[in-house]
């Protein structure tokens, strides 16, 4: 993952059509409640909350937001950085949706349960937090075994 830049939360979705500014709206509302944190940019397209940084055995490190999201027209990707099978007994509640390693595809808020949803997202900020708090992470959580 790498480092978030100065473009503006607000310019970008500006970008994204009225049900995707909607639905970020309400997440960016989430996340900011769980982290404490200011949404900021990264990358392409992510809204990230908070952030960690690695280091790993091969020499690579960097920064990586805690929480997060990338909007798209159409679909809403969350980004669990701790995975989701750490998290599959509250996926199973979610409703529509499909999941790869550390990411949440959903096409609309009004397809899923959002207090699962807000569920999911405090359990992981909680657990990349805390794996954190020792210096950097030095594995992909999401990769890891728990």
């Amino acid at each position: 993952m790498t480092g978030h830049d100065d473009r503006s939360v607000d310019r970008y979705l500006a970008s994204l059509d009225e049900q995707t500014v909607k639905d970020s709206e309400t997440l960016i509302e989430m996340m900011r409640r769980i982290s404490g944190h200011e949404p900021t940019l990264w990358n392409v397209g992510t809204i990230g909350f908070g952030t960690y940084h690695y280091q790993y055995d091969s020499g690579r490190e960097g920064d990586g937001h805690t929480i997060g999201f990338y909007p798209r027209k159409g679909r809403l990707t969350i980004y669990l950085m701790d995975g989701t099978a750490r998290h599959s007994e509250l996926l199973a509640k979610l409703g529509t949706h499909s999941t790869t390693g550390y990411c949440v595809h959903i096409r609309r808020l009004s397809d899923i349960e959002l207090p699962v949803l807000e569920r999911i997202v405090q359990a992981s900020y909680e657990f990349v937090e805390s794996k954190s708090q020792d210096g950097p992470i030095r594995q992909i959580l999401w990769k890891a075994e728990e």
